[in-house]
């Protein structure tokens, strides 16, 4: 009886965690965050504000500090290419790692899976692609915690706004009202708040300290309190009524996202049924008839079919993603 080869399976097994990862990236419709070309568009208009400002980025000078902190090897480690937005992300994601321990905690990671495998199958044509994507958990890991503590951020954000409603009226400060949503609010809306406070109550002003806080967290509710309150500092008015309009549209925002995601619901199943079920039915072949898969496997046209299959199947969830992926 014809037995599948541990190479092919091996490989099937990494078809199917490929095939599961960019579902579960394409088809997921956050409820809050922004999209990566949002956070694009923000960081380029903040980029453009600081040079027509004529001040040097805030993230770049506190980015100079640091690196006069560590050794020469450190500092070289830090100053590989990527490596500034790697930290950024650490940043954002709420860690305190340093940024070469993580590249060099994914590259370790990567040679003793690939030696493991290649010393296991003897094939570099499974191991090499399974060290490489080893590679990429820590940082994955590193930017599904970013999106999450985006999420909570933007989830207290309304509740914030409305403390800080409350204090303008009762007569503090704008400086002060950043301070008791430090103190009386939790996770990471009291977190940025706080270093926004610290900022101001530093010396700096407070238009650098509201665009460090659009930098710390690039949304566009974010950019919509910035702009807000940047307005307001030049033109005047009543920040109390504008704030807490924002708050109510900010709200409003987010009842559209979930009706946006109860909507797609239906799309982003099919596009889990049909994406697993080419892998459901290999394993009831194998089950059912070990017989029958091997004859496909062993031959080479075979496995030049299974592989064009595969590729064909990575082209269709990009367009299931296209279709049923919205930004709002």
């Amino acid at each position: 009886m014809n037995q599948i080869p541990s190479e092919f399976i091996l490989a099937f097994l990494g078809m199917v965690f490929t095939a599961i990862f960019l579902l579960s990236q394409g088809l997921t419709v956050p409820v809050f965050g922004e999209a990566s070309k949002v956070r694009k568009r923000i960081r380029s208009r903040l980029n453009m504000l600081e040079r027509a400002n004529d001040l040097p980025n805030m993230q770049s000078v506190l980015r100079q500090k640091y690196l006069r902190r560590l050794s020469p090897l450190e500092a070289w480690l830090e100053q590989l290419p990527a490596m500034e937005a790697l930290a950024q992300m650490i940043e954002q994601a709420g860690h305190e790692y340093r940024a070469y321990r993580v590249l060099l905690l994914g590259l370790t990671l990567a040679l003793a899976s690939g030696l493991g495998l290649w010393l296991f199958t003897r094939t570099w044509w499974v191991a090499v692609p399974a060290a490489m994507v080893v590679f990429w958990l820590p940082i994955l890991k590193i930017s599904n915690d970013r999106i999450k503590r985006f999420a909570r951020f933007e989830e207290g954000l309304p509740d914030a706004l409305d403390a800080m409603c409350r204090a303008l009226r009762a007569g503090h400060p704008f400086n002060e009202t950043l301070q008791l949503v430090a103190d009386e609010h939790k996770g990471p809306v009291a977190h940025e708040f706080g270093l926004t406070f610290a900022d101001i109550n530093y010396g700096n002003d407070v238009r650098r300290a509201m665009l460090g806080l659009l930098e710390r967290v690039p949304s566009m509710t974010v950019m919509m309190l910035v702009t807000t309150v940047l307005i307001h500092r030049e033109t005047g008015g009543n920040l109390t009524e504008v704030l807490d309009r924002l708050s109510s549209l900010i709200r409003g925002r987010f009842r559209f996202q979930r009706k946006v995601k109860t909507l797609s619901a239906e799309g982003r199943m099919s596009g889990w049924i049909l994406v697993s079920m080419p892998f459901v039915l290999a394993a009831a072949i194998v089950l059912s008839s070990p017989t029958y898969l091997p004859l496909l496997i062993n031959e080479p046209l075979g496995r030049k079919l299974v592989l064009g299959a595969f590729v064909a199947m990575l082209i269709g969830i990009y367009w299931i993603r296209k279709i049923i992926r919205i930004q709002v």
